[in-house]
């Protein structure tokens, strides 16, 4: 008997499994509460085990034990025991997220033995080269072998299920030739979230790249960067999985070019959209998060702090540290013009720009812990003497008209505020001071090399000091932000909700994160046209409407640089102008586009992937079990009269609204209507997102900033 199509064991494989490096990480995180729901414990993560962070990460389970495994799962169980028989250590355990999915990390070192083995294995199967003194692609070979070695076991052990591993980018790629060429029976998918060579190639900073991708030598350019045994990986996995999907539209076109194979489809990325009851709720906690920041801004600015928060506005940019792809450049540039464009206007806007981005340093300065303490100290002593001040207005008005007290209210200063709450005060307020001619600091880490670091040198290049005539100030913070953070304690996504705007100019963004998640908490965003993000919303939004959407998009694919960097100034001059009800209306529309980006239906395209590569897999199944010979050129051609029911239709998002129909009409969506990028391109039958020429019901109703 063949295996049971409708019951698969699913195996995703990542680095970033309970390892928080990039957005891969978000994409397994968020994405593990709708790929549960599906297959409950039949769903299993893999990756390595990082030995600094996993204790925080993951609630080990004891593998040994029964509990962990049903009768179905004992299979998984044995291949666990016969691994640790031959020495590979592993922690199996529970992902502390929502969804709680179980993970295998592998303790790779435990493996390392095998690891010249493996190479001249790797070799002579597939020949691909390895060299000594790249400790990344050893992990990468090692982390596949592992991976290879325990679905090798599986497949013999359990002929009952179908078993489908997903490798996401060339780290966990090397498990997929692997599988072919040993013809392991599994079915095998593999997504790349950026090419490795169009990485490169876009770091140069001095390549008009989407426009020449036709053009390279990929052989030789890989070769002349020292990655053509990484290349050879990536592009064995993308030609040896069943399946080959890439984030975006834009990175499949580049994927196609680079790696010489068309992707099958596309797997947008999504994020758990949690609706607020009511339209205020969101706006409220914009206002909190918001306090939060403003405790940092004066602390940062102590001494110098001449300007009205209440009339400040956020901006910030984050992402990994790669100075020209994720467009860091671009921001620095743009604000120096917006910082001389105000200055011209008059205007009383302020604007404090963030860059966060991890780069390496050795800690905090000292300056930016004094200061914050020095302020809180202040903030401390002026509360004690309120508290002192209350209780003596208390023991006055009880007094009168008694004991000589002649007024109901004290009509001296001195009689509520004592030499000594003076002095004190005093105190607090002279150790803000700052020394003649100091500057707030425009970086809040010792860096570990200052010097040659491309952020603070174009920042000094463009004289963005954070001078006290400056409308536009900067901090660039080089670490991930927590709540542990003793200057800025506030976790990533409530920081984002606590800025006016998120502003990613990106050159290379095979799908962007980062606005995404701006969207999903109604922060409008500033990207761009080769981001995969906004090539999206750039299909689902007609000309020219994004912006009122709290979407803008800068154009970097057809527009000289200087001209792109015009551009970017434009939004956020523009943004800079609006009144606080502008921005809050705004804040509205950007929130409610964020059903487009859930993963309830986002999700179904990894479910499309599944089935074209089960219809690959197994044709004469797959043919039996729906009854009709479907199409298996891609995902959107596998098609037909009868499905496998895989989840119940999503709901309709309440807004935008169509404006083709009448205001009260509803416009039914079905599961993959605006899926994939390619069902995009012909989001006019389903509705146009075009703003009505009057306001909104919502935008009616006005929140406090």
């Amino acid at each position: 008997m063949g295996r049971d199509l409708q019951n698969s064991l699913v195996f995703e494989v990542a680095t970033e499994v309970a390892n928080r490096v990039g957005g891969i990480y978000s994409v397994l995180k968020s994405k593990a509460p709708v790929t549960v729901a599906q297959y409950g414990d039949n769903y299993t993560l893999m990756g390595p085990l990082n030995s600094s962070t996993w204790q925080s990460e993951v609630e080990e389970l004891d593998w040994t034990a029964n509990e962990p495994f049903t009768e179905e799962l004992k299979p998984l169980q044995n291949v666990l025991k016969s691994m640790h028989s031959r020495g590979v250590r592993f922690v199996f355990g529970r992902w502390l997220i929502d969804g709680s999915p179980r993970v295998i990390l592998f303790k790779l070192d435990s493996a390392r033995g095998f690891l010249n083995e493996w190479k001249g294995d790797l070799w002579s199967l597939v020949g691909i080269p390895s060299p000594e003194n790249d400790p990344e692609t050893n992990d990468a070979i090692v982390l596949g072998y592992l991976v290879a070695w325990f679905l090798g076991e599986l497949a013999h052990l359990d002929h009952k299920h179908t078993i489908v591993a997903h490798c996401h980018e060339w780290l966990a790629g090397v498990t997929l030739p692997l599988c072919r060429k040993r013809r392991i029976d599994v079915v095998t998918i593999f997504t790349t979230h950026a090419t490795l060579l169009g990485r490169y190639l876009c770091a140069a900073g001095n390549i008009d790249f989407y426009n020449n991708l036709g053009n390279f030598d990929v052989d030789h350019e890989a070769g002349k960067r020292g990655i053509y045994h990484r290349y050879c990986i990536e592009r064995a996995a993308a030609h040896t999985a069943d399946v080959f999907t890439t984030v975006s539209q834009i990175t499949a076109l580049e994927a196609e070019h680079l790696l010489k194979r068309k992707p099958d489809g596309i797997l947008p990325n999504g994020l758990n959209v949690v609706k607020f009851q009511a339209v205020h709720e969101f706006q409220n906690l914009h206002a909190k998060k918001k306090e939060k920041i403003n405790e940092f801004v004066r602390g940062h600015f102590h001494g110098c702090f001449d300007f009205d928060l209440d009339n400040t506005l956020y901006f910030f940019t984050a992402g990994r540290y790669e100075y020209k792809n994720k467009g860091a450049d671009m921001f620095i540039e743009a604000l120096a013009r917006l910082n001389y464009r105000l200055k011209v206007s008059g205007s009383k806007k302020t604007v404090v720009a963030f860059i966060i981005m991890p780069a390496r340093n050795k800690s905090f300065t000292v300056e930016a812990l004094k200061s914050q303490a020095a302020v809180k100290a202040l903030e401390n002593s002026v509360a004690e003497v309120t508290r002192s001040i209350g209780k003596r207005m208390f023991e006055y008005a009880m007094r009168y008209p008694h004991m000589g007290i002649l007024s109901e209210i004290p009509q001296d200063l001195d009689e509520l505020l004592k030499p000594s709450d003076k002095i004190l005060l005093k105190k607090r307020v002279f150790g803000l001071k700052r020394a003649e001619g100091e500057l707030p600091p425009v970086v809040t880490h010792n860096m570990a090399d200052d010097a040659n670091d491309p952020i603070l040198n174009q920042i000094r290049h463009v004289s963005l000091f954070n001078h006290s005539s400056d409308p536009v100030k900067i901090i660039f913070h080089p670490e991930f932000l927590n709540q542990n953070n003793p200057i800025l304690s506030l976790d990533y996504d409530e920081f984002v909700r606590g800025c006016h705007l998120g502003v990613f100019p990106s050159y290379y963004e095979p799908w962007g994160y980062t606005p995404a998640e701006c969207t999903v908490m109604g922060v409008p965003s500033i990207t761009t046209n080769l981001s995969g993000f906004g090539a999206y919303m750039e299909d689902l939004i007609e000309v020219d409407q994004a912006k009122d959407y709290g979407i803008y998009i800068v154009d970097r694919r057809f527009k000289a640089p200087d001209e792109s960097v015009e551009q970017l100034v434009d939004y956020m001059e523009d943004f800079c102008k609006k009144n606080r009800r502008q921005r809050i209306n705004q804040r509205n529309r950007t929130e409610r586009l964020s059903d487009l980006l859930d993963w309830r239906r986002m999700g179904l395209e990894y479910v499309k992937a599944k089935q074209l590569a089960l219809r690959r897999a197994y044709p004469d199944s797959f043919r039996q079990l729906v009854g009709e010979e479907l199409n298996d050129l891609n995902m959107d051609t596998l098609s037909g009269g009868k499905k496998i029911k895989i989840a119940r239709p999503l709901s309709v998002p309440g807004s935008p609204r169509d404006r083709a129909n009448s205001v009260s009409s509803a416009v039914y969506m079905t599961p993959g209507d605006l899926g994939t990028l390619q069902d995009a391109n012909n989001a006019d039958d389903y509705f146009s997102l075009a703003v009505d020429d009057k306001e909104d019901e919502e935008d009616r109703v006005y929140y406090d900033e």
